[in-house]
């Protein structure tokens, strides 16, 4: 099924971009053929509050600068 719809939408597209498709897909399997493991995409994923106590903000973050007090 997954090949049937992929050629359908080859089909739609301008010759140029088939060929971008084509050497995309070329690439691809080439990558795959090396032993690069199936899958492709990075799986370690980020993990939150690792960064946690390593930025400071001073108290007076949210205060209004001193060159700005003409203006309010």
């Amino acid at each position: 099924m997954m090949s049937s719809e992929l050629l359908n939408t080859l089909k739609k597209l301008p010759n140029p971009l088939q060929q971008e498709v084509l050497h995309y897909a070329e690439f691809l399997a080439d990558k795959y053929s090396r032993g690069q493991p199936e899958n492709i995409l990075p799986t370690k994923r980020r993990q939150a509050g690792t960064m946690k106590g390593m930025i400071v903000m001073s108290d007076d973050f949210d205060e209004p600068l001193e060159d700005l007090k003409d203006y309010m």
